[in-house]
């Protein structure tokens, strides 16, 4: 490691960048054109031996990022990285030219330059580019950490992921393999027939889920907006509309807590299929995850910290109600008594309202004992009406709804159901709803008039689900935060 100290570094970078202006050198280049990435010279030659490139006449022009550098005197190599990875780069003086390779010396890691020259293997057997021009295009005035150090601390890495992801390249590939789902998702969808479409970001009312809304405020409308907790009722509109099949991979806000699942801002992938229930929605999930998992990691058995996630069909399929049973000592008796299962809720130390409702209750007691032990992707099902104000009751129960939810490594991934459609049904939970939300529940619905009316044009019978995309990279990446596959996650002010 250098023994000269960050300002000092930085002081001698700001000198080369004068000394460079005062030579009527353009430290800030523009114009310089790539026609090739480290990616394509190596799939290109990476058959080719040493006798075989020197009949190869093609001169590549490269640019990119130094990231390290050998000097010997008359001749040096750099390893140069672009968007594609890294190639390196033989920089001699008798290719280059004398004033060339003195300008060159000068250059520093993470300077940024361009290159011209013919490939090669070095005595290691490295596959390189001989420079026949080299270019510098932008100054770098910053120090990059060396080998890591400097750039240790979690939070610093989140707050600069420039430079994360410049020295860092599993970084990079956990970002590439976001792009890859989502493009993956869009295929599959289209090629099922689904419209993709867009929906509001800021909305007169709050509402498609159970969540604390973000409030800002128009100023020529006059009027308060919440930036969306969900596109479901708007999407629900474009059903009734005509439009059978729809998704949209949106971005939601919901003014709720921060930690390695959640990120005040998220994206959802959010589609309604007409004509279908909840359970065909369980078999499109179950094809389109197992789909994204062999094209994304190349199998259905993938390591996930310190555990193995098998994804192999058909998916576990659990009421709330057996879940309970099954990841708890409670009997049949226990679990349908709202005393016992109140009493129990105690014991777990979960001090919760004691005017609860039943349904908000036992799901309450099946996030804190049924939950974290879903490792393996189980679809729960049969969700309280009490909690599912835009859910289709249960046909022989309407205690319950046609609803599932996903879970994978003990965490929500999907939620979805069956529809309500059925107006006058609609407008009771929202007046429930509306009743909880004066009495302080800021996560409750308000009334959505617009919605009940379209509903009263009729919306043919719909399933509907949300599918959290950030969590699915996790799944799929290995990622232990929720900010390790979001570039710019939400963090608290920089300490000065």
């Amino acid at each position: 490691m250098s023994s000269e100290s960050p300002n000092e570094i930085i002081s001698q970078r700001r000198v080369k960048l004068d000394d460079l202006r005062k030579q009527g050198l353009n430290p800030f280049a523009n114009g310089f054109v790539a026609t090739a990435t480290s990616g394509e010279i190596h799939a290109q030659h990476a058959e080719h031996d040493a006798a075989a490139l020197e009949n190869i006449e093609e001169v590549y022009t490269v640019a990119g990022r130094i990231m390290a550098k050998r000097d010997f005197g008359k001749a040096a190599f750099i390893q140069l990285q672009d968007r594609a990875g890294r190639v390196q780069v033989y920089v001699a003086k008798n290719q280059v030219g004398e004033e060339s390779f003195e300008l060159f010396r000068k250059f520093d890691l993470g300077d940024v330059v361009g290159i011209k020259g013919r490939p090669f293997r070095t005595k290691t057997d490295e596959l390189s580019l001989r420079a026949s021009e080299i270019q510098l295009l932008t100054k770098s005035l910053l120090p990059l950490p060396e080998k890591w150090h400097g750039l240790t601390d979690v939070e610093t890495r989140y707050r600069q992921r420039y430079l994360d992801l410049m020295v860092n390249p599993d970084v990079r590939e956990v970002f590439k393999k976001r792009s890859q789902i989502i493009t993956l998702i869009r295929d599959y969808m289209v090629d099922r027939d689904f419209l993709e479409v867009e929906t509001p970001m800021m909305q007169p009312i709050a509402g498609g889920a159970t969540a604390r809304p973000f409030v800002t405020h128009h100023n020529t409308l006059k009027m308060d907006l919440f930036l969306r907790i969900a596109p479901e009722l708007y999407l629900k509109r474009l059903v009734v509309g005509g439009f059978d099949r729809v998704f949209e991979i949106n971005r939601n806000f919901r003014n709720e807590g921060i930690s390695i699942q959640h990120n005040p801002e998220f994206t959802m992938m959010e589609f309604y299929q007409a004509y279908s229930t909840y359970e065909d929605l369980m078999d499109l999930t179950e094809e389109l995850i197992c789909h994204l998992a062999e094209q994304v990691v190349g199998s259905l058995q993938f390591p996930y910290g310190e555990r193995e996630v098998d994804l192999s069909r058909p998916w576990q399929r659990l009421t709330v109600r057996e879940a309970v049973l099954k990841y708890s000592d409670l009997d049949a008796t226990d679990i349908d008594d709202r005393e016992k299962l109140l009493a129990y809720s105690d014991s777990l130390g979960m001090e919760l309202d004691r005017k609860i409702g039943y349904g908000k209750l036992l799901t309450e007691v099946f996030d804190e004992v049924a939950e974290p032990k879903l490792w393996q992707p189980t679809f729960i099902t049969q969700y309280p009406t009490e909690i599912s104000p835009l859910s289709r009751k249960n046909d022989q129960d309407p205690t319950v709804v046609d609803r599932f939810e996903l879970f994978v490594v003990g965490r929500e991934l999907a939620n979805a159901f069956s529809e309500l459609n059925d107006p006058d049904d609609q407008r009771e939970r929202f007046a429930t709803q509306l009743v909880e939300k004066e009495a302080g529940d800021e996560e409750a619905h308000a009334m959505d008039e617009d919605y009940i009316r379209a509903l009263e044009y009729g919306l043919p019978p719909t399933a509907g689900e949300g599918i959290g995309i950030d969590r699915l990279v996790m799944l799929l990446t290995n990622s232990q935060s929720i900010r390790d596959v979001i570039l710019f996650p939400q963090l608290r002010p920089e300490a000065k």
